[in-house]
C-alpha cells in the first residue's frame, strides 16, 4: 500500500503531463519509466537493502532518487492545480480546456529545479542558531551556561563519515559546556554504520555528550546500538538522569526512551524512572525525541524539553500535517504549560524524503539565562 501510495503522483504527472506533451513516444515511454522507477525510490531500498529506511547504494544515487522523486511529487501538485485553473477558465469562458505545451513546460522544470534546490539545503552542513532561554528556578551560576543541542542526525549512505566529521569538527568549535543528541543517530544497521557514526566518538563539551535514542534506533538493532554509542564516550540516558553541578549548586539532565518502544519487548519512555532521586529544588531538562508528550512533561514540573523527530516538516505545507502528527508540534520554540519546549527542525534528516524548503537543517546552541540575571 505504501509503494502504492506513491505510485499516484506519478500516474498523475504520466497521463496529465507527459502524454499530452508532442514528444514520439519512445520519449515519453522512457521517460515516464525513469520517473517511474524514481517515484518508487523507497521500493527500490527495501528491494537492494532490505529496509525502506536505508537506501545502500553510493550517495550521488541517493541524491539523485531524492531530486526525482521530489520532482515528481512537486510535479504532480503543480499540474493538478495547473489542471484546476484551466477548467476554471474553460467554464469561465464556456469553452473546452486547452494547456499550451509551453505551460508543461514551465510546471516541469520548475517541479525539477525546486527539487533540486530542496535537496541541496538539505544534505548541507546545517547552519548555526543561537536561542537565549529565561529558565525558571535556574541558579545564578549557571546562568550563560551554553547548551548545543545535535538531533536526527540520521548518518547513513546520505550523511556519511565525512558528513559526520565535518559537523562534528563545526559542533567543537562552538566550545559549548553540554552536547545533547536527542535520537536519530542513524539509518541503517551496526555492521553498515559503524564507521560513519566513528566521528561522533570526537565530540566534546565541558559537561560531556548526553543523549537519548530515538525511533529509528528501533528498526536497526536497539542494543546494539546503545552499547556502541556508549562505547563511544557518549552517556545514554535511558530514563535516568544526570546531575550537572556549579559552585555547589544543580541542573538535571533527563532522558527518556521512545515512544517506538511501546509494544516491543523494550524500556517504554517513563518520565517518572527518569526523575527518580533527582534533586527537587534543581530545574529539569528533558530530553525526549518526539515532542507528542510535552504536556505530561510540563505537568511534571520540567522546565525545558529538548526533541526533534519531526524535521521541522521539512517543506512549509507538508509542516501542517506533520504538526497534527505530533499534537501540533513540529518546529521551533512553544510555550507548554509554562515549560518550554523546542522541537529542533534536525541536524540533518531521514535519507528517504531528503528536502527542505523554508525548513532549514539546524546546529542548534541554547544559552540558559537566570531570572532576572
Amino acid at each position: 500500500m505504501f509503494h502504492l501510495i506513491f505510485g499516484i503522483p506519478w500516474l498523475v504527472v504520466a497521463l496529465r503531463f507527459l502524454e499530452p506533451l508532442p514528444w514520439p513516444l519512445p520519449v515519453k515511454l522512457a521517460v515516464g519509466a525513469v520517473l517511474l522507477v524514481a517515484s518508487q525510490y523507497h521500493l527500490v531500498c527495501r528491494l537492494s537493502s532490505g529496509s525502506v529506511l536505508s537506501p545502500e547504494f553510493p550517495r550521488p544515487l541517493v541524491i539523485a532518487f531524492n531530486v526525482l522523486f521530489g520532482a515528481v511529487v512537486f510535479l504532480a501538485v503543480f499540474q493538478i492545480a495547473l489542471d484546476i485553473g484551466a477548467l476554471a477558465v474553460g467554464l469561465l469562458l464556456w469553452r473546452e480546456p486547452v494547456i499550451a505545451p509551453e505551460l508543461l513546460y514551465a510546471i516541469g522544470i520548475l517541479a525539477l529545479l525546486l527539487s533540486a534546490y530542496g535537496v541541496s539545503q538539505a544534505v548541507r552542513q546545517p547552519p548555526l542558531k543561537t536561542i537565549d532561554l529565561v529558565i525558571k528556578g535556574l541558579p545564578q551560576e549557571f546562568d550563560g551556561y551554553r547548551l548545543l543541542q545535535l538531533t536526527d542526525l540520521h548518518i547513513s549512505r546520505l550523511f556519511t563519515g565525512a558528513w559526520a566529521e565535518a559537523m562534528v569538527k563545526r559542533a567543537n568549535a562552538l566550545d559549548v559546556d553540554l552536547t545533547v543528541i536527542t535520537g536519530d543517530f542513524i539509518d541503517g544497521t551496526l555492521d553498515a554504520r559503524r564507521s560513519d557514526v566513528a566521528p561522533l566518538a570526537n565530540l566534546r563539551a565541558r559537561d560531556g555528550v548526553f543523549a537519548i535514542p530515538g525511533n529509528h534506533e528501533y528498526y536497526f538493532g536497539y542494543d546494539d546500538w546503545m552499547q556502541h554509542d556508549a562505547g563511544l564516550g557518549i552517556t545514554m540516558l535511558l530514563n535516568r538522569h544526570a546531575v550537572l553541578e556549579r559552585d555547589g549548586r544543580q541542573l538535571v539532565l533527563a532522558g527518556v526512551t521512545d515512544l517506538a518502544a511501546v509494544g516491543r519487548p523494550l524500556p517504554s519512555p517513563d518520565l517518572g524512572a527518569a526523575l527518580d532521586g533527582a534533586p527537587t529544588d534543581a530545574p529539569v531538562i528533558l530530553l525526549d525525541h518526539q515532542p507528542r508528550l510535552a504536556q505530561k512533561a510540563a505537568s511534571a514540573g520540567v522546565a525545558l524539553q529538548l526533541s526533534g523527530h519531526t524535521h521541522g516538516g521539512m517543506v512549509r505545507g507538508i509542516d501542517i500535517m506533520v504538526a497534527r502528527g505530533n499534537n501540533g508540534f513540529v518546529s521551533g520554540l512553544y510555550d507548554v504549560d509554562g515549560m518550554h519546549l523546542y522541537v529542533n527542525n534536525g541536524t540533518a534528516l531521514w535519507p528517504g524524503f531528503a528536502l527542505r524548503i523554508g525548513r532549514p537543517a539546524e546546529l542548534t546552541v541554547f544559552t540558559l539565562r537566570a531570572q532576572g540575571a
